[in-house]
């Protein structure tokens, strides 16, 4: 039993998720295309929710690698050369509108059974969850790359709300996926032009939450991020 073979397993059912989709993909195929007996891989994985949870991990660290460059912030093996397409010299729209179009660029190959990913997700006591304990670390992972989407922006993001903006920004941007994971158009265009057109609303927010007459709205909102935080 080698983390070797755990990887083979983990990389054959999400080759078959993007392949053949989520109903069609049993463990028994999994162990097949493997090359391992069905044991062997219900010992990794003992069900076909767990490798959900490993499609989840693996999607947000895609989702990073991919995001990171395009915000530009020093520390991606970048050669300084500003390509058109980074967002370093951007506002909060500009950074937030190219790590949420990355995200989605991520999750595309898995759009077949999207709706079965959700299903998995939201049943009680999965693992697949992004609120689980076990999704934690892939769930700081996502945190992560919005602190430096919000970190970099300028004008710089307001300082009451820069700790807790990044959560907000989860929270919606799980909302976005929830829409893309109904969205039939092709190349889930709809779900595109909602995030072109949702990130220049949320920056001008952040920007009026300056204005000490949104004091206590803010306050109120920020109340609720806590209430909701996993």
């Amino acid at each position: 039993m080698t983390g070797s073979t755990r990887d083979l397993v983990r990389d054959t059912a999400l080759r078959l998720f993007r392949e053949h989709g989520y109903e069609r993909t049993t463990m028994r195929r999994v162990a097949t295309e493997a090359g391992v007996a069905t044991g062997i891989a219900y010992y990794y994985f003992p069900s076909k929710g767990h490798l959900v949870h490993e499609l989840y991990r693996e999607v947000v660290e895609d989702h990073h690698a991919r995001a990171v460059p395009l915000l530009g912030d020093g520390d991606d093996g970048d050669d300084g050369d500003d390509g058109g397409d980074r967002a370093d010299r951007g506002d909060l729209a500009a950074r937030l509108g190219a790590v949420l179009h990355a995200g989605l660029d991520a999750f595309a190959p898995y759009h077949g059974f999207g709706a079965e990913f959700v299903t998995v997700a939201l049943r009680p006591g999965s693992g697949a969850s992004p609120f689980s304990e076990a999704s934690g670390q892939a769930r700081e992972r996502a945190l992560d790359l919005l602190r430096r989407t919000v970190d970099g922006a300028r004008p710089a993001v307001p300082r009451r709300l820069r700790a807790d903006l990044p959560e907000l920004l989860w929270l919606a941007e799980l909302g976005v996926l929830l829409h893309w994971v109904h969205d039939a158009s092709p190349g889930q265009a709809r779900t595109r032009a909602l995030v072109d057109r949702a990130v220049p609303l949320l920056a001008r927010l952040v920007g009026l939450a300056r204005l000490p007459v949104l004091r206590g709205p803010v306050d109120d909102l920020l109340a609720l991020v806590a209430a909701a935080r996993p």
